[in-house]
């Protein structure tokens, strides 16, 4: 057994079962070991950025730990942006990066990079292996910290030392994941019970956190008649449909979301490090529960801090509290909030049939006929306004994203590695045309797996969401920087071995997402939409006001003075506006 062999042993008792990467000369034999293993796949990528964010998805899906790869200097950095996008997420992922033999490293030899420098701040730890006798400690240390802590850690395979034979076999044992809970102090509990009982309008603000602990929030909130906002990446915990949830709040928040928590007395905020600070209030009293203790004060000021696992303090609360009976507080915000989802659906109905197309009638049917349990990968960008305002990640359904780090290009791979850990469930990419574009040729790649991926790209030849920050802060659209020149991504899905089909009539949506929806190949929809679609937050302050007055203003006189972009440009904003 050699080195690299050892490495795939461990990572295998561990439950991998996918590693996705592109190889090279470093990890060879690494590669070679995976071949001849009926436990774990090679995925090859066509480019190491999706296939770390592939293992994002894999991970952040299943809850276990997922691995990528890529070979020394430029693969290993190349693999930079979806790991970060996994740290930033809290998702447990292994980098294994090549490097020059040994005896060359530090003589600025071909491909030499510093790697342990380049990762120094996304991975929590770093295991350079530099003997064979070292190996087995080291990599399972790695793997214990990426698995305990949900975090990234890197794995440093040397060329030389990936062939060597593998020594200290008797340090491969099976590795611990935690399960110990974290429990708040009986006089954190008693504090808390003190504050509740003495408020009139309670709020609740939950985030991802929330995730093993959805019942008992659900049982809190009817307990106190508290609305609960919630933030987008917990949207598929706290869904339209459940009960006394009010909706987001934040850029892509809705009224009720925002009002919920800025108009109470008491602000419950649990397993959130929510980090608009302008949506937040500033002076109400707040208890904020999170697992990590630096999250606690970090965007407003708190009353009462508690250090704990959500569900364990959520459980002892209850029995303690009074029961509200004025639930006129949660009547007027849910009220709010039915009446802004019918408002929503109309906004989505075919009968809008202006051309281009109005994006939220894609959502519309989308959320219509996607299976209870199906994953959602959203972009970050303008697709993810539409995905939060019109579907419900209700069931079993989930939603998975850049929701910290932000990075384009996340949807298409995540949406991938996804599809690789569980081959039966539907998995939909609600992508614009930028972020799409950095990531298509591994479109290539779910062809020769066959994935089934349903792929929404919303087509309006623009960075939609870049112009919105643009005009926010006065700022005229500089239209050659955000146009996009795009292929007709049906052809191009046809090109690759998949499918496809471009949609430009409203009459054509919701049979095209039916198509996708049967479809058993790689499938994309490419919907022509309107670039002048606007979304605003829920609240709007006179420095967005001006900033926007200032855009437009700025507008008119380019267009008064024959700029024939911004005269287009108008034409579609008022175009969508006024049907």
């Amino acid at each position: 057994m050699n080195v690299s062999e050892q490495l795939l042993q461990i990572l295998i008792s561990t439950g991998v079962k996918n590693v996705h990467g592109v190889t090279g000369d470093a990890l060879n034999f690494f590669v070679k070991a995976i071949e001849n293993s009926d436990e774990v796949e090679w995925r090859a990528f066509k480019h190491e950025g999706n296939a770390s964010f592939a293992a994002f998805g894999e991970s952040e899906t299943t809850g276990n730990l997922a691995v990528c790869a890529g070979t020394v200097g430029p693969g290993a950095l190349h693999l930079i942006n979806g790991l970060y996008n996994a740290k930033k997420e809290r998702t447990p992922v292994i980098a294994i990066t090549g490097q020059i033999p040994r005896a060359l490293q530090g003589t600025n030899y071909f491909q030499e990079v510093d790697l342990k420098k380049v990762y120094d701040d996304v991975c929590e730890y770093q295991a350079i292996i530099k003997t064979p006798e070292e190996a087995p400690q080291i990599i399972q240390r790695a793997i214990k910290i990426a698995l305990n802590n949900r975090t990234v850690c890197r794995i440093e395979l040397p060329a030389d030392v990936a062939e060597m034979e593998a020594e200290n076999q008797e340090f491969v044992y099976p590795l611990m994941k935690s399960e110990a809970i974290l429990t708040p102090s009986n006089l954190q509990i008693e504090n808390a019970v003190e504050l509740i009982n003495k408020a009139k309008k309670i709020a609740i603000l939950a985030g991802h956190g929330c995730r093993e602990a959805r019942e008992e929030v659900l049982a809190l909130s009817k307990k106190l008649k508290a609305p609960i906002t919630h933030t987008l990446k917990a949207a598929d915990i706290f869904d339209h449909d459940a009960e006394n949830v009010v909706g987001l709040t934040g850029l892509i928040g809705n009224p009720s979301g925002y009002q919920g928590i800025i108009q109470c007395d008491l602000l419950i905020m649990l397993a959130t490090d929510f980090p608009y600070i302008q949506f937040l209030p500033h002076e109400t009293d707040t208890i904020q529960v999170d697992i990590r203790p630096e999250n606690i004060g970090n965007r407003t000021s708190v009353k009462l801090g508690i250090h704990g696992d959500v569900k364990n303090f959520v459980e002892r609360l209850l029995p303690k509290i009074e029961e509200k009976t004025d639930s006129k507080f949660l009547d007027i915000l849910t009220a709010n909030f039915a009446a802004y989802r019918k408002d929503k659906l109309a906004e989505a109905s075919p009968e809008r049939d202006i051309e281009p197309l109005h994006p939220q009638i894609f959502a519309r049917y989308i959320n219509d006929h996607a299976s209870n349990d199906a994953i959602f990968t959203i972009e970050t960008g303008t697709s993810a306004i539409w995905a939060a305002k019109h579907i419900s990640f209700h069931t079993q359904r989930r939603i998975i994203g850049s929701f910290n780090h932000g990075s384009m290009a996340v949807g298409l791979p995540s949406a991938m590695g996804a599809q690789f850990a569980f081959p039966n469930r539907e998995v939909w990419c609600i992508s614009g045309d930028g972020a799409f574009n950095m990531a298509m040729q591994d479109f290539i790649t779910a062809v020769r797996y066959n994935l089934p991926v349903k792929i929404l790209i919303l087509n309006n030849s623009q960075l939609s969401f870049v112009k919105l920050e643009m005009e926010q802060v006065g700022l005229t659209p500089a239209m050659d920087a955000l146009h996009q020149d795009n292929v007709n991504y049906a052809d191009y899905a046809r090109l690759c071995g998949g499918e496809g089909v471009r949609v430009e009539k409203a009459a054509d949506i919701e049979k095209a997402i039916v198509m996708a929806k049967n479809s058993k190949k790689p499938f994309i929809i490419d919907a022509v939409v309107n670039s002048g679609e606007l979304s605003l937050p829920p609240h709007i302050g006179m420095k967005q006001i001006l900033g926007f007055g200032t855009s437009k203003a700025k507008e008119v006189l380019q267009v008064i003075s024959g700029d024939k972009n911004q005269w287009e440009n108008l034409k579609k904003e008022l175009k969508t506006y006024f049907d």
